[in-house]
């Protein structure tokens, strides 16, 4: 890095006074500690009709030093309207952003941390696409979420389980195969309908469907009729939570040629980390206490779809559905 400084207004003015007193270049140098050339070069450049004036050298320099930087890169319309339309028509994150337009080496290249940036400095605002105090930067994920309070006791029905989590094989503890299955539920307005969610423990790969309530009743069926229409050697395990509305697992398990149920232990939920983090994306498209009623079957198969298309850090920038079905997709 040069040890280099700019001179400051000061040395401009003390310039100016020993222009007024007739000093030579050498003494005025040594006097500011600088270089001759460094102070004959200055009253050259602002000297004007053999005049040097201290304020006009400061106001050139200034307007120099701003007109020296690069453009940011979100002041160009193309990578700015790219950002924008990945950010908030599919909800992905600016390191999602960054690192899929690098694995398709795409012709636009912005780093996330630039995104960032220009979130916070309000480069990316439109009001014609989104509105609110805060603006876009309403739309990343990290919000705060409540927690049970230390002491928290579970006050839902306790069922029996088939397997523990801690006798499930270990190529599902170590995700090293597709098969092997995380379940639960996403609640709209209580006692209304909600989602019930599978999710691939290999490649994060989403199955959702709408059910009338959450009961053992309707979950039964549903779970069934999502896991037959799947290839049989992609089905092989299932994690659910304890809840009452798995209590007919058993009857799941008959119809499935023997489907093994491993449940997490109670209060647990990062044993099904991977389901839980993307009931968490799900809320993008369903927030809490909203009646999931209002969504029509292709809305709910449309969010599902965004969310399987949508790049993952943890499967190297590729997609859910790029590694639960092992093809390629163009996205950006």
């Amino acid at each position: 890095m040069s040890p280099y400084q700019h001179l400051t207004i000061s040395e401009r003015e003390k310039i100016l006074v020993g222009i007024a007193e007739e000093k030579s270049i050498r003494e005025m140098a040594e006097e500011l500690g600088r270089a001759p050339s460094t102070v004959s070069r200055e009253i050259q450049r602002n000297t004007v009709d053999s005049t040097y004036s201290a304020n006009q050298a400061q106001q050139n320099y200034t307007c120099k030093r701003k007109a020296c930087h690069r453009e940011p890169l979100l002041s160009y319309l193309p990578i700015k309207q790219k950002v924008q339309h990945l950010l908030l028509h599919h909800q992905w994150s600016p390191e999602q952003i960054s690192k899929r337009l690098k694995l398709e080496g795409a012709p636009i290249q912005i780093s996330y941390i630039t995104i960032y940036r220009g979130i916070y400095a309000g480069q990316l605002e439109d009001r014609k696409l989104i509105n609110g105090q805060r603006g876009i930067a309403r739309k990343l994920r990290h919000r705060g979420k409540t927690r049970h309070t230390k002491g928290y006791q579970e006050t839902r029905g306790k069922i029996k389980i088939s397997h523990s989590i801690h006798d499930r094989p270990k190529e599902a503890d170590e995700r090293h195969c597709i098969g092997h299955w995380e379940a639960d539920t996403v609640l709209g307005k209580t006692g209304l309908p909600c989602l019930i969610t599978l999710t691939d423990r290999y490649s994060r790969y989403l199955l959702s469907e709408q059910i009338p309530r959450k009961n053992a009743s309707f979950v039964t069926p549903k779970l069934i009729a999502m896991f037959q229409q799947l290839p049989k050697h992609k089905v092989k395990t299932v994690t659910p939570d304890r809840g009452k509305e798995f209590a007919k697992h058993a009857d799941v398990s008959a119809m499935l040629d023997g489907l093994p149920f491993y449940f997490a232990d109670p209060h647990a939920p990062w044993q099904r980390g991977t389901n839980e983090n993307t009931n968490g994306l799900l809320r993008e498209y369903f927030p809490k206490n909203e009646d999931i009623a209002n969504y029509s079957d292709q809305e709910i198969r449309q969010s599902i779809d965004e969310l399987n298309k949508r790049p993952r850090k943890c499967l190297g920038w590729k997609t859910p559905y790029e590694v639960f079905f092992d093809i390629v997709l163009h996205l950006t």
